[in-house]
């Protein structure tokens, strides 16, 4: 297959029938094939494509306008008092936000309310969510307070981690075996085996975790590991004399990281990535590109995002399309949108958005960081301990 190829898309057949799971997902996400194989109507993603170009073509798209808006500058203290204004006036912005989507904490109680007689599925973002947002992506260490809380909430509750990371690199951060884990935005998920979906799927294989416990592993974008690889090493080739940007490989993704690019020149440098990254994708049609927190992400093009892995983690645990199931998604960043969509829409669960500025959200409940996200883990576990009693 030539993975650079700027043509067309292939033309797209339906696949061969496969026995469909209750939740009737995994036909629309078979990974592209080589060529001349057939492709799943809906599993490719219509994106507009303009014409190559460089910084004119960048900046009609508005990257750089997307670029900023997903990293606003941090708050700085001063006692100058226009300033200390302009912080109250968005703390009362902040305030009639959440009016909107109110605190998890302060409504901690109407919750467990709802989950009574439920059984509640955790799901957690980690960066952002569990662990601060830092400069350096290598350094995104969680506390030791808040590892023991997620490790005494999974006593209870079914929990997983779902992040953009590769799904090694965030269980060696988090470090724990009592979770489920799903890396690169769900495209890398060590699930659990209660309800085999390894048969209904062939990107689904059963396997073994570090430990040799039973897990099944699912990978619906694992014909694109050579073309993510490919794109990896030409970002991290041209992106070499940008002084702070790093690239990562985060197997099914590759991301750009502009946190650390010298403010003195913000902009000419956010310019510079955007075109580089620009360049690139042109020659990549099955590719796309997301926005997240100073990262700019390129992912492939398929009908697969974390609403869809927490769809098929509940699946994997016998818990889809059930009444007395209760899945709770809490994280930070867009691509949690998808999930917090999916709860939303299907009236499943709750979406609990992590954000000390406003925006608009699919979520229900909001926390402020990743301090009020250990709290309401906290609370969840004595709030289980005292309904035992």
């Amino acid at each position: 297959m030539d993975i650079k190829s700027n043509h067309a898309a292939p033309v797209l057949t339906d696949p061969v029938p496969i026995n469909k799971p209750r939740l009737g997902i995994y036909s629309s996400l078979l990974a592209y094939s080589p060529s001349g194989a057939a492709f799943s109507s809906s599993l490719y993603l219509t994106i507009p494509r303009k014409k190559p170009g460089k910084l004119d073509d960048v900046r009609s798209s508005s990257w750089l306008d997307t670029m900023k808006s997903s990293s606003p500058p941090r708050k700085k203290l001063t006692k100058d008092f226009s300033i200390d204004v302009a912080t109250n006036d968005a703390d009362v912005t902040y305030r009639n936000w959440m009016l909107k989507y109110p605190s998890a904490l302060t409504s901690f109680e109407q919750i467990t309310n709802y989950a009574k007689e439920k059984k509640i599925v955790l799901f957690l973002d980690y960066d952002g969510t569990l662990s601060p947002i830092v400069d350096d992506p290598d350094c995104a260490f969680m506390s030791n307070s808040m590892r023991s809380a997620v490790k005494n909430v999974a006593k209870y509750f079914p929990t997983a981690i779902i992040s953009g990371r590769r799904r090694d690199k965030v269980n060696e951060f988090i470090g724990l075996t009592e979770l489920y884990y799903a890396g690169s935005h769900g495209m890398d998920i060590m699930g659990p085996v209660k309800n085999s979906v390894a048969d209904d799927h062939p990107n689904c294989i059963r396997s073994a975790d570090k430990q040799g416990k039973a897990v099944n592993l699912f990978q619906p974008a694992s014909e694109f590991l050579p073309m993510i690889d490919e794109v990896f090493r030409s970002l991290v080739e041209n992106t070499r004399g940008i002084k702070g940007a790093k690239v990562e490989n985060n197997k099914f993704c590759a991301s750009v990281h502009y946190r650390k690019v010298d403010e003195k020149v913000i902009v000419a440098s956010w310019t510079t990535v955007a075109e580089i990254v620009h360049d690139i994708l042109k020659d990549y049609p099955r590719l796309r590109l997301t926005h997240g927190r100073k990262v700019l992400e390129i992912r492939p093009v398929i009908n697969w995002d974390k609403g869809k892995a927490v769809e098929f983690i509940l699946e994997s645990l016998g818990l889809s399309n059930c009444d007395d199931v209760l899945p709770i998604y809490v994280g930070d960043d867009r691509t949690d949108e998808d999930a917090f969509k999916m709860l939303r829409e299907g009236n499943q669960g709750y979406g609990i958005l992590v954000s000390s500025m406003p925006k608009e959200s699919n979520a229900f409940y909001s926390l402020r960081d990743p301090s009020e996200v250990m709290e309401f883990l906290k609370s969840l576990v004595r709030w289980k301990k005292l309904s035992a009693l």
